[in-house]
């Protein structure tokens, strides 16, 4: 198949990733390569896929900084930018024929620009329920070739159902087979997210404090303030050490090299590629069991799910983490968890839309 992918143009998609949407974006793309497909990712200015065509859309991803979602509040969102941005993005589309064209950003542009195109469409869904984009894709269903819509987790489907049709689950899992782990005993514990208050970075630090362990916080700021007063107040306490966002191999050889992973979510989480990544380098996992965490961690077997907000359970579950076999993570994280899964479902539900554009086609 030739294979158009719409990256999410607030950032560029390169190392380190802007997120766990960007770090998708580029496992697909080079997994679907890797498997014989054509992909060409269409993507902000400055990105770059190994061993996969990467088209420049021209946009600046400085110029989209208005548009970033924000789960605590209002985002500021910029309709204009990011409708100029993502015109850009199908104009580019346009001179080539694909089989079919998969959106990945979270935008209402880039699902209202798709309407009416000849090729058919999936956008998939990385965030929780927002109203423009629910708009748009109500819209987008009444078009006489009506997109598919893929969710990342069954939890977050299950929000998402409640206001939109929704036609697949597409996870994204992670390259076990590319991820170094260990099976020794790791020191202390990390967190690794964006620098916001969804993320729970400032969670995780309070609850290594309570277990008596050290922290290594690695994310880039996302929310400025939040950054400052909760992160940056926190970097000269004994046992905490910030970092800035790294490479996803560097930061799998620092979840390797940990006891445990903590994920303090404090949103609902539409997938949780940290704990992902965690238990494919063979490592525990603390999280508050929030959306689709249940759906990564198996409670007691390749780490512990605590009731949101408790800081005690959590610091509790991190000190009982020595009595999960990090053999048992990685093997979950292979069995359970592998991109492969992921690429065979995706390639699935690329047939099945280019299998009902054809039938159309033939009744048109």
């Amino acid at each position: 198949m030739k294979i158009a992918i719409i990256a999410p143009l607030v950032s560029a998609i390169r190392e380190p990733q802007g997120g766990g949407s960007q770090a998708f974006v580029s496992d697909l793309a080079r997994g679907l390569a890797h498997r014989g497909h054509e992909v060409h990712v269409y993507a902000a200015t400055g990105s770059e896929i190994p061993g996969v065509t990467v088209i420049d859309t021209g946009v600046d991803p400085r110029s989209l900084a208005a548009t970033l979602y924000r789960a605590s509040g209002p985002s500021g969102r910029d309709p204009g930018s990011a409708d100029s941005a993502f015109a850009s993005a199908y104009s580019a589309v346009r001179e080539t024929r694909h089989d079919v064209i998969h959106n990945h950003a979270f935008d209402a542009p880039a699902i209202n620009l798709a309407i009416g195109l000849n090729t058919p469409v999936v956008h998939t869904l990385h965030l929780p329920p927002d109203a423009a984009i629910a708009a748009a894709l109500r819209n987008a269903a009444q078009g006489v070739q009506p997109p598919a819509v893929a969710c990342v987790s069954a939890f977050q489907a299950s929000t998402w159902r409640e206001v939109t049709r929704v036609d697949a689950i597409l996870p994204p899992y992670v390259p076990t087979h590319s991820v170094p782990w260990s099976d020794a005993p790791g020191v202390g514990t990390v967190f690794a997210g964006r620098l916001s208050p969804e993320k729970g970075g400032a969670e995780a630090i309070d609850i290594a404090q309570a277990a008596g362990a050290q922290i290594d916080v690695y994310g880039d700021v996302y929310d400025a303030r939040y950054a400052r007063e909760q992160i940056d107040a926190r970097r000269d306490t004994p046992g905490v050490a910030v970092h800035r966002g790294i490479s996803r191999t560097a930061m799998w050889a620092a979840m390797a090299r940990a006891a445990v992973v903590i994920c303090p979510a404090k949103w609902d989480e539409p997938f949780g590629m940290a704990a992902a990544d965690a238990h494919a380098c063979g490592t525990p996992v603390v999280a508050f069991n929030r959306g689709g965490l249940g759906e990564i961690i198996v409670d007691g077997v390749t780490g512990f799910l605590v009731a949101p907000d408790d800081i005690q359970a959590a610091a509790d579950s991190v000190r009982r983490a020595t009595q999960i076999s990090r053999a048992a993570c990685r093997g979950h994280a292979e069995m359970h968890l592998d991109l492969g899964r992921s690429l065979v479902a995706h390639e699935h539900l690329y047939q099945r839309v280019i299998r009902r554009r054809a039938g159309a086609a033939v009744n048109e």
